[in-house]
């Protein structure tokens, strides 16, 4: 029996440069670069140097708090840098790749016969475990935590998103796989949408499977743990996005780390969007090559979804996370005359100011530009209207400002994460980064409990 959850607030951004199902060769990466940025929560440790010899698989550096998850190179090749920001702290490892590529071998395992003890310890020893995350907190998975639940979301319904049934293609085997292995250590759920068809989602074993349905955030693997399961304070679930479900999988079936995966390069700047094979950590500028036109210098390119991926340049590096890499303008360039006396029938408006909400369902095409200051906080209800958790988001946030520990547990940080506030900062009239907010909010709290 499949569970169905109904979701009535949110909100549902149309924009223009969604990815066309197809795929586009492009150029191979030259280097590659892992970034502890991409983990949060995590104080790194490089156990590699420069000059250094790595195979696909091998530790780059290491959690220092827990020595025993290790974050694994994707691919093998040289270390030819070890980059420091302030404090000697580790920005990224770069490497340059082989000609032919060497995987360490872990060896093939049959999962059904394993324990959650055995998946577990294979996973750390591999590299993957870390490409888990938890809640509370929102940050990589912690191997000291027993997690209650595992959850899933193969839904993605954030503005140009890209679609998971299409990454999926090919990888069903591997991503049934990595469910089995992940419900040997706890009872994993899986989110899913109601128009989704692949037989690997709706048909998947060892799972519960959950149908959301409504808008934007739906999807949000933190807004599914609040309708079937919330954190309560001493208790933890782990996440996984369902492409670490599939490296997960291809790990047991295979014995090697793989980190092969489908990005979309989408955005109203983009010529084409579609999608690309690619491998975490490597370099963006040939995805975009060719298909920026001539406004290369005024261009907002983000290393994730539009609303809550990285800023990062033409220059950047694929993140481990990351299922799109999204150019939109910055908005520097426009001159809009009698500004908002205009009709504007191309602008997008929440409460419906601009005539534009008469044309229907349509995509607009958006600018990087906040368009107002950021003011005193309004308590006008707007964060509540775009997030579908039993939460008081505004008074959340008002107690993280202020630093009231004993009142933000009472709100429920502990169910939350910055992308859970990523409509709400879209919409918020304030102008104020409320997933910034979100995310000090939650250092906060952690560096209290620790």
């Amino acid at each position: 029996m499949v569970n169905v959850f109904k979701i009535k607030k949110g909100l549902d951004i149309n924009l223009v440069g969604k990815a066309e199902r197809i795929k586009v060769q492009k150029g191979d990466s030259e280097e590659f670069v892992l970034s502890p940025a991409s983990f949060e929560g995590v104080v790194p440790k490089v156990i590699v140097r420069e000059g250094e010899h790595v195979d696909a698989g091998q530790a780059l550096f290491v959690n220092k708090q827990y020595p025993e998850v290790g974050f694994a190179s994707p691919v093998s090749g040289t270390v030819t840098e070890i980059a420091r920001g302030e404090r000697r702290k580790v920005l990224h490892v770069k490497i340059s790749p082989d000609t032919e590529q060497k995987y360490v071998d872990y060896g093939i395992h049959d999962v059904s016969r394993m324990s959650g003890a055995e998946v577990k310890d294979m996973l750390l020893k591999a590299g993957l475990f870390g490409f888990m995350d938890q809640l509370p907190y929102a940050i990589s998975a912690l191997p000291c935590n027993k997690p209650k639940a595992i959850f899933v979301s193969a839904l993605r319904d954030k503005p140009l998103a890209a679609d998971f049934e299409f990454e999926l293609e090919g990888n069903e085997a591997d991503f049934q796989t990595g469910l089995t292995a992940l419900s040997k250590i706890a009872k994993v759920y899986l989110g899913i949408g109601p128009r989704q068809t692949s037989a690997a989602l709706i048909g998947a074993k060892d799972v519960e499977i959950n149908v959301f349905s409504g808008p934007c955030p739906a999807g949000n693997v933190g807004v599914q743990i609040n309708h079937i399961s919330p954190v309560n304070k001493g208790e933890t679930v782990w996440t996984a996005d369902p492409m670490v479900v599939i490296f997960i999988g291809r790990l047991f079936n295979t014995g090697k780390v793989d980190l092969r995966r489908i990005v979309a390069v989408v955005g109203s700047m983009v010529e084409n969007p579609s999608y690309h094979d690619v491998i975490v950590g490597g370099q963006i500028a040939p995805l975009l090559e060719c298909r920026l036109g001539d406004f290369a210098e005024c261009l907002r390119i983000v290393d994730g979804n539009v609303l809550t991926g990285r800023r990062t340049t033409i220059d950047g590096y694929i993140g481990a996370h990351t299922s799109e890499i999204t150019v939109i303008s910055e908005g520097e360039e426009e001159c809009e005359f009698m500004g908002w006396m205009m009709p504007r029938l191309n602008q997008f408006s929440v409460n419906r100011s601009y005539f534009s909400w008469l044309l229907g369902k349509k995509t607009y095409n958006l600018d990087a530009r906040v368009k107002g200051g950021e003011r005193h906080m309004i308590m006008s209800g707007e964060y509540d209207r775009v997030i579908p958790m039993d939460i008081c988001a505004e008074y959340l946030i008002k107690a993280i400002i202020s630093g009231d520990i004993d009142k933000m547990e009472e709100l429920g940080i502990y169910e939350v994460a910055p992308e859970d506030f990523a409509l709400a900062e879209f919409v918020d009239s304030s102008k104020l980064e409320l997933q910034h907010i979100v995310r000090s909010g939650l250092d906060m709290l952690r560096k209290e409990n620790a």
